[in-house]
């Protein structure tokens, strides 16, 4: 209680609460541009956190997360365009309500949507973080090396739309966390001999390459997007007292589904908000206005997406397996200063910890003011040309995986990884499950090998212990979870 007390005092500090005002914009901003992902704008802003505290960086990480989660919404509405993958259900209802002349309504209902689903989220990262760090505490070599089998065939089975696909993302990302000192013997490991590979792959330029750089030259093979539709409001960005009760329960029901979702790794925000928008029109009065702009439509796809950011945390935080792609990406920047997942987290690092939880409500209530009175002025900015984002997000790249280790080698490595990233989309791998298995990799094959050393070779440890057999029989049900839910959506239809 110390440190949740602590925290929160300690994330009312100016320069906390700067980071996140100032996070959140950036987020917004990341978000409203067609093209942009949150995991982009994440993997960005690793290197200029690299000087922060750690408690103020995540803030920092967190605002940019749940920013850019909202600023999807914006172009969606607006511009008939996702911002991000996670407000592809918002243009279903929301482009309908900007061409009825209610833009600022449909805004509105956004904002307040996201911002209820996104500090409701913040209570099941209180409640269920320690208890499940606690877990963690039982864990031996075997435990942690069926643990990132886990998290391997989860985030590699659920978010691909392929499963051999997925497999392949997170093979190929095992093949690459062999790069450096073998964790066991201490000897060099395909490096060619250059000592700059003897730690590993630098995983802040790794992380810019798969998924900025990648991302700027899928940008510049497309058609280049000088000017965009965009539709002029003149209607106030806000609801009445019968909207916001109209949409409360949708709301409320989205949280739970979001959160839910956000836990279970490898999900992500895009599911919930299909599945929240699925579950907001199967419970309105008003079914007839679903298709034509209903505000619970975007409510429930608002307030799904966004609460999958503090559920995706919880996982994430605790045993190191992310919910989602952009919390992939964030657990790259937990390593980066000097935090492992884990039960270390809420002890040794409890004070560090909490004022990122903390943190993380005051990020949702910026959110919630920029949104309702900055819309318009985001919404301007949803109309820069790709001619100036490509060259944009090129520089910042380059800068920020030069500016972690001051080595033009990051740069190089950080160019290779783009153009791997963009054969990556191409070919539609997961570069989350690359990520990911970069992670996890090495806490695996260290799990492994120890295990067998403790054992005399015998393989028996990796079953003896009920925690491996639970993650043995999650990890199988993982990997056929692909074909359930596809079963399951075929005889929903």
């Amino acid at each position: 209680m110390n440190d949740v007390v602590y925290g929160v005092i300690k994330a009312l500090s100016i320069t906390n609460l700067f980071a996140a005002f100032a996070s959140v914009a950036l987020g917004i901003i990341i978000g409203a541009l067609p093209g942009l992902t949150a995991a982009m704008g994440v993997a960005l802003l690793i290197p200029i956190t690299f000087g922060m505290s750690p408690s103020t960086g995540l803030i920092t990480l967190a605002g940019v997360y749940c920013g850019a989660i909202f600023g999807g919404s914006i172009s969606a509405i607006l511009i008939n365009t996702p911002g991000t993958p996670a407000a592809a259900a918002t243009v279903i209802e929301g482009y309908q309500l900007t061409l009825k002349g209610k833009a600022g309504k449909a805004l509105g209902t956004a904002v307040i949507a996201s911002f209820i689903g996104g500090i409701l989220s913040s209570i099941p990262l209180y409640l269920f973080s320690p208890p499940l760090a606690k877990l963690a505490l039982k864990f031996g070599p075997a435990e942690y090396f069926w643990l990132s089998i886990f998290g391997l065939t989860i985030i590699a089975g659920v978010s691909s739309k392929s499963i051999i696909k997925g497999l392949i993302s997170g093979a190929l990302g095992l093949m690459l966390s062999t790069i450096g000192m073998d964790p066991m013997l201490g000897v060099p490991r395909f490096t060619f001999g250059s000592p700059y590979l003897i730690s590993g792959l630098p995983i802040t330029a790794t992380l810019i390459g798969l998924f900025s750089m990648s991302q700027v030259l899928i940008l510049a093979e497309e058609k280049i997007v000088s000017g965009r539709k965009f539709v002029e409001f003149e209607d106030k960005v806000m609801l009445s007292k019968d909207e916001l009760k109209k949409i409360m329960p949708t709301c409320l029901r989205s949280t739970v589904i979001g959160s839910i979702i956000g836990i279970l790794p490898g999900a992500g925000a895009t599911i919930a908000s299909f599945i929240g928008y699925n579950e907001a029109k199967r419970f309105s009065k008003n079914k007839d206005e679903f298709g034509k702009g209903a505000i619970e439509g975007v409510a429930g796809a608002e307030a799904a997406n966004n609460a999958v950011t503090g559920g995706s945390l919880i996982p994430t935080l605790t045993l190191g397996i992310p919910g989602e792609s952009v919390t992939a990406v964030l657990l790259g920047g937990l390593i980066i200063q000097g935090l492992q997942p884990g039960p270390d987290l809420f002890t040794v690092h409890g004070k560090i910890t909490y004022t990122f939880f903390a943190g993380f409500i005051v990020v949702n209530i910026f959110m919630l003011i920029l949104g309702l009175f900055g819309s318009k002025i985001f919404a301007r900015i949803s109309l820069v040309p790709d001619n100036i984002l490509i060259p944009l997000i090129f520089s910042l790249c380059t800068v920020g995986s030069y500016a972690i280790n001051n080595q033009l080698a990051d740069v190089w490595i950080m160019f290779a990884f783009g153009i791997f990233g963009y054969f990556v989309r191409k070919l539609d791998l997961n570069p989350a499950a690359i990520v990911l298995a970069l992670i996890l990799g090495p806490i695996g094959e260290t799990g492994l090998r120890r295990a067998l050393i403790l054992s005399h070779g015998s393989i028996g440890i990796l079953f003896s212990s009920v925690i491996s057999k639970v993650l043995i029989l999650l990890s199988i049900f993982s990997l056929f979870s692909p074909f359930l839910m596809e079963r399951m959506q075929r005889s929903r239809d």
